[in-house]
């Protein structure tokens, strides 16, 4: 995987939402800011463009000049922070960018000698805030465009994509939604509570709420929810699941140790059960 810096633009004024604070508004119950944060949590350096507020991980903070200069003035402020060859640039109002798309655009970077590589929507229309782009020809292009222009300030993203070779992938036909307006913020809210997505998105944002980075098969936990309700007692559910997380994280917190212990809780709660079910049956008649 090509190693990478993430710069995310967090700026601007959000006219279209009445001047909201459009990074910390939620979906899922996370601010958009943090969600795009979790999907680029591999860059080595993450520098987010704006104000300061608080954040689900450490990040590096920087700021436009002129403050309000636009995008390209922006993403000019945070990529002097980075030292990586590669710069992964991210707005800060993607819900459901995850790092599959992230990886999809590294590996296409990685595959080629192009100077970077933008998402397309479904519209099949570039999205320069979805895209990685090598260090060197930014800085070169930035260069350029100060030179002619005397400023970066107001300059449409456009000028510097121009002067770039650039490829295109599709990543999906929701890694580049965005929140411009109040129809697109409750489109993704409504969205997320889907009942295809609604439980990987409640696991992703628990993870990212108390911090943890773990992969567990949640069928397992699932199944052991369901024996050890109807074996045991309903109460059951939750407290087993809890307790096999303990254990989990006493033996060390690995994805494995969670099914490990998952596996041998429900096979307690099915003997358990079948242990009920046979002092419950039929007695053998005596003589």
């Amino acid at each position: 995987m090509t190693a990478y810096d993430a710069v995310v633009l967090a700026g601007g004024t959000a006219t279209r939402l009445g001047g909201a604070d459009k990074p910390g508004l939620s979906v899922g119950g996370r601010a958009l800011l943090d969600r795009v944060l979790t999907a680029c949590s591999g860059a080595a350096t993450t520098v987010v463009v704006g104000g300061r507020r608080g954040t689900a991980r450490p990040v590096e903070w920087a700021r436009e000049d002129p403050a309000g200069g636009g995008p390209l003035a922006a993403l000019d402020a945070g990529l002097r922070h980075t030292t990586a060859e590669s710069v992964l640039v991210l707005s800060a109002d993607l819900p459901f960018l995850a790092a599959p798309a992230v990886d999809a655009l590294l590996d296409a970077l990685g595959r080629t000698g192009h100077d970077g590589v933008l998402c397309t929507d479904p519209d099949g229309r570039d999205q320069p805030l979805v895209a990685v782009y090598r260090a060197e020809p930014l800085r070169r292009e930035f260069a350029l465009l100060v030179t002619r222009h005397g400023s970066l300030a107001g300059l449409p993203l456009r000028l510097l994509t121009a002067g770039l070779d650039l490829a295109r992938i599709d990543a999906g036909p929701l890694a580049s939604f965005d929140c411009d307006t109040w129809e697109d913020l409750a489109a993704a809210r409504a969205r997320i509570r889907e009942h295809g997505s609604v439980l990987d998105e409640w696991i992703t944002a628990v993870k990212d709420e108390l911090g943890i980075e773990l992969d567990v098969d949640t069928s397992v936990l699932l199944d052991l929810a369901r024996d050890a309700a109807h074996g045991v007692a309903r109460p059951a559910a939750p407290l087993t699941t809890f307790l096999v997380g303990y254990a989990a994280a006493q033996a060390g917190g690995a994805g494995k140790d969670v099914a490990d212990a998952a596996r041998r809780a429900a096979a307690l709660a099915n003997r358990w059960a079948a242990e009920a079910e046979a002092s419950d049956g039929p007695k053998n008649e005596a003589g």
